[in-house]
């Protein structure tokens, strides 16, 4: 599944490269990590909650979540300081392209009425986030196992100074943008 780092070597760069018409190869823009993240409310009422969704985003990922604790008590929700109510995980490397590679060529073409990629999630320094509703867009989540569909955020970090350099970057990877 190395597809897309050969890819970003043999075709993305140079075409950046010419597109922005870089200096130097160390100016051309590249993926620092993708972080994924899943917050569950109901968590706060049961614990396997989270223990269910470490293992979801484990088998989407192929690298172990970690779960997120609520920083300050807020009264209104019922929430504690120091209770889990989250899970994330941040991806790397070869890793990081497999599931970019996942995500793009299975996942999302899977979305019920998928026009492509809003192209309004970027932050205005060369991120890009996006949403996800469902996890059962991936291909290992079994339908039956599911005890509560859960949508993730998706962030690509990149070392992109501008949002148009990210978003040919993300294009050229092969993320499907909405015309």
């Amino acid at each position: 599944m190395a597809r897309l780092t050969e890819v970003y070597k043999n075709e993305v760069a140079p075409a950046l490269m010419s597109k922005f018409a870089y200096k130097s190869s160390m100016q051309i823009p590249r993926f620092n990590k993708i972080v994924i993240n899943v917050g569950a409310g109901d968590a706060k009422d049961n614990a396997k909650v989270i223990d269910n969704i470490i293992d979801e985003i484990t088998l989407i990922t192929g690298q172990k979540a970690v779960p997120t604790y609520a920083r300050k008590s807020v009264a209104n929700f019922k929430l504690r300081e120091g209770v889990k109510i989250g899970v994330k995980v941040t991806l790397r490397g070869e890793r990081m392209f497999e599931f970019m590679d996942k995500l793009f060529t299975f996942a999302l073409p899977r979305v019920r009425d998928f026009k492509g990629i809003n192209g309004n999630g970027f932050d205005g320094r060369g991120n890009f986030s996006m949403g996800i509703k469902e996890q059962l867009i991936f291909p290992e989540i079994e339908y039956d196992k599911v005890d509560k569909i859960r949508g993730m955020d998706i962030t690509f970090v990149t070392t992109a100074t501008t949002d148009e350099e990210a978003k040919e970057l993300l294009t050229l990877m092969g993320a499907p943008f909405a015309k």
